[in-house]
């Protein structure tokens, strides 16, 4: 997804002919134009894992609305974000989409094929069902493409029951966090997780340290009125740089489900993630509150607006659905709280209702947090900037990650990259 293709002909190649096949797929899937039943709508996405909490949305839906959602996963689908644009063109799209936010969304938007939801987002904003402060994540050119799902908090994982026996308690400054690192590496346990493994783990750490440090240069840089050149983004790549050196990594091909495990046993100290990997740390044995529990990484400039990262994906209609009547029926009624309590749960992640009571124990902790402190909700860094640029620095960024003395090569790379991309997104906009 980064752009690069090889050429079969001049005027084929294998990504043209692979979107061509995938659209095919997309709409095999979606079924016909008959689309679903009376009464229900599909909910398409690549994630199988949301299955499970789709279905019970969709039960608390029909008692609320009367329509059912019913999800449809493609998780084969490499080019997701591509195929799902090529069948908005065609009378075959599905009628909602789980999507991304941010610039994904406002890239889907520019098409022209998915419907505006500005009424149903200020109607559940007068009615306190959602988080106002997430609006501008899921809005383009002052409207409203997509109703927030989850609201996953970026949090650093960690075993009290480790930190206990290492006289460590939860970090609240910058300071204990590296504390917590030189203690837990003196006693044999992999202070942190990093890892390139499924190529999009890149970013984490550059994120989190970048918005620790200045988190108003980060929402800058991501909306490109920064430069990667800058030298407060060297200085955030020497900091991750300096963990390198120390040896408080672990080894960069250790995939998230690894990292969990190694954390539920010991052996790792901290994993830094979206909140959704909770589900996989208590599949691997975490009990939150007892052996498993999560803190925002401390500011390392406390002159700094207190911020932290979240993510959260977006709830999309689509114009040539057809069930497109029912389909934004169905968004109309998507944060009340049952259907979004029944959601939430389910998927034991944050809600971006803030009516509906945390699934866990450890989700209150975080919340009660990001409420006390009034932290500053940062967009991830998959969600902001245009698409192709995202996947190519994400590209760079797992570079340096393998190769940490480079950080300065790989910023004027990605510095270069950003200029042309920004320029072509902005001649768009104005288009």
């Amino acid at each position: 997804m980064s752009g690069r293709h090889t050429t079969l002909h001049p005027c084929i190649d294998r990504r043209t002919l692979f979107l061509a096949a995938g659209a095919g797929a997309l709409a095999t899937a979606c079924g016909t134009a008959a689309g679903q039943p009376p009464g229900k709508v599909a909910v398409h996405g690549d994630n199988p894992a949301w299955a499970v909490p789709l279905t019970a949305a969709g039960k608390a839906m029909r008692s609320v609305a009367g329509i059912r959602l019913v999800p449809e996963v493609i998780p084969s689908l490499d080019s997701f974000e591509q195929i799902v644009k090529s069948s908005l063109r065609t009378n075959k799209t599905p009628d909602m989409l789980k999507y991304w936010s941010g610039y994904r969304l406002q890239d889907l938007a520019r098409t022209g094929g998915i419907v505006d939801l500005t009424d149903h987002w200020e109607s559940a904003a007068g009615k306190g069902w959602v988080d106002t402060s997430l609006r501008n994540a899921f809005t383009y050119q002052g409207r409203v493409y997509g109703l927030p799902m989850n609201l996953a908090y970026w949090v650093f994982f960690y075993n009290p029951e480790v930190f206990t026996a290492n006289g460590l308690r939860k970090p609240g400054t910058w300071e204990d966090f590296l504390a917590a690192c030189e203690r837990l590496k003196s006693a044999g346990i992999t202070p942190l997780h990093g890892t390139a493994d499924g190529r999009w783990p890149s970013f984490i750490w550059f994120q989190e340290i970048l918005s620790r440090q200045d988190p108003q240069f980060y929402e800058d840089l991501m909306n490109g009125r920064e430069r990667y050149t800058d030298p407060r983004t060297e200085r955030a790549m020497r900091t991750i740089a300096s963990f390198f050196d120390k040896d408080w990594f672990t080894p960069m091909d250790m995939n998230h489900n690894d990292a969990a495990a190694g954390v539920v046993h010991g052996k790792i100290g901290m994993v830094p993630c979206g909140t959704w990997l909770g589900s996989t740390l208590v599949a691997a044995g975490g009990r939150p509150g007892k052996n498993l529990d999560a803190f925002v990484l401390p500011m390392q400039n406390t002159k700094a607006r207190p911020s932290m990262i979240f993510e959260s994906s977006a709830l999309v209609c689509t114009v040539k659905g057809p069930d497109r009547t029912e389909a934004y029926k169905a968004a109309g009624a998507w944060m009340n709280p049952k259907v979004m309590q029944a959601f939430s749960h389910s998927l034991q992640d944050g809600c971006p209702n803030p009516q509906v009571p945390p699934a866990s124990v450890m989700i209150d902790g975080i919340v009660r947090k990001a409420r006390d402190d009034k932290l500053w909700m940062l967009n991830r860094f998959w969600e902001q900037g245009p698409p192709e640029l995202v996947e190519a620095t994400v590209d760079d960024l797992a570079g340096f990650l393998l190769n940490p003395s480079s950080y300065r090569t790989v910023l004027h790379t990605m510095q270069d990259r950003a200029d042309e991309a920004w320029k072509v997104w902005r001649e768009a906009e104005q288009a």
